[in-house]
């Protein structure tokens, strides 16, 4: 009898000690559970539209989005409140150091193709820009003197400019910050001297029914020249996918998470057909797509 509870005993513990190994160890998985994620707050308009599609699929995930200045963005990220950031950018050597003495395991991918519009008030004779023209005017030194606004000092949008633009250069002190690209757009139709940096999706007409890529005509969308081409382009769809327009750039994701949580979830659904088709209808470029781009021409006839 002893024997027989002794037995009876070791039995019940290995069945305990199974059901506390296949227990699950994270509070969410690909498709459920809660999480927040940080987002690079030129993307708002765009990433609103995901979560939308993305909720509607999985109504068991809850996914809370702050939208920041992308400097704020990799703060989360380090600081771990954020396992998953939308951002412009890869991280650096020595973010990537820093990751590893954290024991962080970062994946990144790019998820698709924008480009920042240059915008002047609607009475403005500058309607195409060389990029010395565009250097001029950011270091205070062009013939016709704009006050400069960008989104945020902290902002993807600056830093592009500076490195890509600048490239060592200072900035004017023409030159300001706002509080976000609605406020861009704003001074701008307000200001016949000023001249702005916003998202493509800030000046995308969502009301185009033919989804063409048509601008706002609140503002003038400036049509910027290629320096290897010697064409001036605006920030139509088939000249980011191609890299042609000059202040072409590119979403990523980076994501902290080590098992198949939320985060991985989201990434992984804005990198397949449904994420990267709302990519397209905002006229950004869906890299995790098979686009096909064809030369088309106009018979006026």
């Amino acid at each position: 009898m002893r024997l027989l509870k002794s037995i009876f005993f070791l039995i019940s513990l290995s069945v305990i000690m199974v059901s506390c190994d296949e227990a699950p160890k994270h509070a969410d998985t690909l498709s459920k559970g809660t999480i927040d994620i940080s987002v690079d707050e030129t993307y708002q308009p765009i990433i609103d539209e995901q979560l939308k599609v993305f909720d509607s699929s999985y109504p068991d995930a809850k996914i809370t989005i702050h939208y920041k200045p992308e400097a704020e963005c990799f703060k989360d990220y380090f600081d771990n409140k954020a396992r998953i950031i939308l951002v412009t950018r890869q991280l650096t050597p020595a973010e990537k150091e820093a990751c590893e003495q954290k024991k962080i395991f970062p994946s990144s991918l790019a998820l698709a193709r924008d480009a920042i519009a240059v915008i002047v008030n609607n009475s403005s004779a500058d309607t195409m820009l060389d990029m010395n023209a565009l250097k001029g005017i950011l270091t205070g030194v062009y013939k016709k003197k704009y006050t400069v606004v960008f989104d945020n000092q902290s902002s993807s949008m600056l830093r592009y400019i500076v490195d890509s633009v600048l490239k060592g250069d200072k900035l004017g002190a023409n030159v300001f910050a706002a509080k976000g690209d609605k406020d861009v757009l704003d001074y701008v139709q307000k200001n016949p001297d000023a001249i702005g940096f916003v998202g493509l999706s800030y000046v995308s007409d969502n009301n185009d029914p033919n989804n063409t890529g048509a601008f706002i005509n609140t503002v003038k969308v400036v049509a910027m020249q290629n320096d290897s081409t010697r064409e001036f382009l605006k920030p139509y769809q088939a000249y980011i996918a191609l890299k042609t327009y000059p202040l072409t750039r590119s979403l990523y994701y980076i994501n902290s998470e080590s098992y198949p949580g939320l985060g991985t979830g989201f990434a992984n659904f804005l990198g397949m057909q449904r994420g990267q088709l709302v990519f397209f209808h905002a006229h950004l470029f869906p890299v995790r797509s098979e686009m096909v781009i064809r030369e088309a021409k106009i018979n006026n006839q």
